[in-house]
Parts: C-alpha cells; structure tokens; sequence
C-alpha cells in the first residue's frame, strides 16, 4: 500500500431498489462519498449487492445507474484497483463490468494480504444456512443452464419478474432488519459471527487464520474483536446507514458518511 493510501470497503446499496426514498438522490449521494476519496483511495472493495438487480444478455445491460457507473470507471481510469463481488441480488454479471469499468469480478470469497494484515471478503451469503429454500433458490441462480434459460426471456418480462421477485425479498427484509431492534447484534445465532469463529478455529497454523472477516448481506453494523485479535465486520447498508469501512495499513474503523442529508 502507497504512503498515505487507504482501502474502502462497502455493500448493500441496492441501486434501484424501490425502498430508496429518492433513488436518484442516493445515487448522487454516493458518487459524492466515491469522489470524497479518489484522493486517498488505492483499492475500493465493493462486497455484493451493489445493484437491487443486475442481469447482462449478450448485447444489453440494465438501464440506469449512470452517474454510479460513471464514477465508478473515473476511479478505475484514476488507477484505483476496484474489486466488485456479486450477491445475491446482482449475481449475473458476465463480462460488462470488467471490460468496461475494470473491475475485478469475484463470484466467491476472495483471501488476500493488505499491508501485512490477512483479510477474508465474501458478500455473505454463501455461509447462510438457515434456510433450505434460499440454499435451493441460490443454488439456482447460480447454476449457468438457468441461466441460460432465463437469458432466453426477453427483458420486457424478465426485469419485470425480477424486479417483483427483488420487492418481495426486501419487504421481508426491512420488516425483520429495520425494527425496533435492529441495532440488536446476537452472536450467538448470527450465522456469519458463528462462521468466522469456527473457521478461526478450525485453522490450523495460526498464519493461515485472517485478521479481518469482512462481509456485507445482512445489512446490519458489527465490528466485533474475537480471540488473538482477529477481527469480524459486517458493514452495514446504503438504505438506513450509508456505511462504509476504511483500512489505512494502521487502522481499522466502519464509518458513516453523512456529509449531506438527503
């Protein structure tokens, strides 16, 4: 990492979700914190469900989102190395993202050193076993022949179902993550704090065990310390917080921007 260079990490904006109060407004807003730290900025690690929605045919990509784009391949051009990991609402992305923004895609956890310290980054929700229906619907989505066959659908009705599908999901969502206790973190049945742990203790060496668990997907803030001073994040959202994490080769902190209101 260059002197005085830094590493942002966020997740979970969900452009063009209908939850966003003013979605145009949110863009902006996050272009403005994404030029806040051109400056400083040596890599920009986007953790998954970026979009509500996101699907590539062969010749056409989803509408919108273009001042996010725009920014987006300003940075890349800038030489900042961008990292955009699919979740499980922007999961088809076949190739637009890197040839035209120069991104590096990861469609699974990606372990890496930064300035010494060992990093773990996935969206997430690989590790969610509750569920048997959402392990079957992921399995789905992520098998390349339905993919094929849902490519075979013209957008006109393809967008339309999944937008109504997305709506769906999120409603449940907000329901049971914005509640009256939201800011309530249990450990003991968050399934990614239970991941981490016993992956730390299943590590044999303890050179192989990584500093920092970063993830997004359930749209809550946690930056929990664990034995050995290893370190488990979860970072928040862009629908209730706008959070944000930053690792400058010293420090470690999640952040809220909120220079301006929307």
């Amino acid at each position: 990492m260059p002197s005085g260079k830094a590493v942002y990490f966020f997740s979970d904006v969900h452009l063009g979700s209908p939850f966003h109060k003013d979605p145009v407004a949110l863009e902006r807003h996050l272009v403005q914190w994404l030029r806040s730290i051109e400056q400083d900025a040596c890599m920009l690690v986007m953790l998954g469900d970026i979009f509500d929605y996101w699907f590539e045919y062969r010749d056409v990509v989803p509408r919108g989102f273009t001042r996010f784009l725009g920014q987006i391949a300003r940075m890349s051009d800038l030489g900042i190395e961008i990292h955009f990991f699919t979740g499980n609402h922007d999961i088809w992305s076949f190739g637009y993202l890197e040839q035209e923004l120069g991104v590096k895609l990861h469609t699974s956890s990606w372990e890496c050193l930064i300035e010494g310290k060992r990093f773990l980054m996935a969206h997430g929700d690989e590790y969610d076993y509750r569920s048997k229906g959402f392990r079957v619907i992921r399995s789905v989505f992520h098998n390349k022949f339905c993919q094929k066959l849902y490519a075979s659908i013209h957008p006109r009705w393809a967008v339309g179902l999944a937008h109504s599908w997305s709506n769906y999901s999120r409603r449940k969502g907000v329901e049971k993550r914005y509640g009256d206790d939201a800011d309530f973190v249990d450990e003991q049945n968050n399934y990614l704090i239970s991941w981490t742990k016993k992956y730390l203790t299943e590590a044999k060496e303890s050179h192989q065990k990584p500093d920092f668990f970063i993830f997004g997907h359930l749209h809550m803030l946690v930056d929990l310390m664990l034995p050995e001073q290893k370190r488990v994040v979860i970072l928040g959202d862009w629908i209730k917080f706008h959070s944000y994490a930053k690792w400058d080769g010293k420090q470690f902190s999640l952040n809220i921007y909120e220079e301006d209101e929307i």
